[in-house]
């Protein structure tokens, strides 16, 4: 009974996990076209949400906040996911993950000042990107410590995103980078969910039935004499 009591929130945030993906990709897709001069390869994503430029505001409500909101539903299901004895580090892991999340949806709420690169608005939405980058780098690894299913494509996403913080900014160009960054941590979420609601429905179902084998044992063991 508890697996399916946990199956439905988790494939709510698997959904979530898809529409965080869609939203920021969609509003990116719109928002570069209806910018003139806009060029993926050349600018920052942060710039579609400029004080001052059109459909800015519209660019953070969907880009940033509804897509880090919905990632935030997703890694709350996933935490919910974990099996009870899978330790304190994978429950910090994705709380990380989580905090990753809300910091992305700040950016919208913070967005750039192209009047004052310096000012504080800037510097509040730089200072979310890096809280976006840190705790997803770190967080997702230990989540998938006790996460099993997740394990292959939080490798394949965390490690584009230490590559391109590593990595010389000339080879790719900031904005370049910033996308493929940007990409890995999309596509995680569109399928980290996923892959951790299978294994989470699999794992509670095991707990169940050694719950019930203990509780089967225990009656064994008792003296139904009167």
């Amino acid at each position: 009974m508890d697996g399916l009591q946990r199956t439905g929130p988790a494939r709510v945030g698997a959904l979530c996990g898809w529409g965080a993906a869609a939203a920021c990709v969609a509003a990116a897709v719109i928002g570069g076209a209806m910018l003139d001069g806009y060029s993926h390869l050349l600018h920052p994503l942060a710039l579609l949400g400029a004080g001052g430029v059109p459909g800015g505001r519209a660019f953070n409500a969907v880009g940033f906040v509804l897509s880090g909101l919905l990632a935030a539903v997703a890694a709350l299901a996933m935490y919910r996911r974990l099996p009870r004895a899978s330790g304190w580090w994978p429950r910090i892991g994705a709380r990380m993950v989580l905090l990753s999340a809300l910091a992305f949806a700040a950016q919208g709420l913070f967005p750039l000042d192209l009047q004052d690169l310096d000012g504080p608005g800037s510097g509040l939405h730089a200072s979310a990107w890096l809280v976006w980058w840190i705790g997803f780098v770190a967080g997702a690894p230990l989540l998938a410590v006790g996460l099993r299913p997740v394990r292959t494509v939080t490798t394949v996403a965390v490690l584009p995103l230490l590559a391109m913080m590593l990595v010389p900014q000339g080879w790719t160009g900031p904005a370049l980078a910033q996308r493929i960054a940007f990409a890995a941590w999309l596509a995680w979420l569109a399928l980290a969910p996923w892959q951790g609601a299978a294994g989470g429905s699999a794992v509670a179902d095991l707990e169940a039935q050694d719950d019930r084998g203990q509780q089967q044992g225990g009656d064994v063991g008792q003296d139904h004499r009167p």
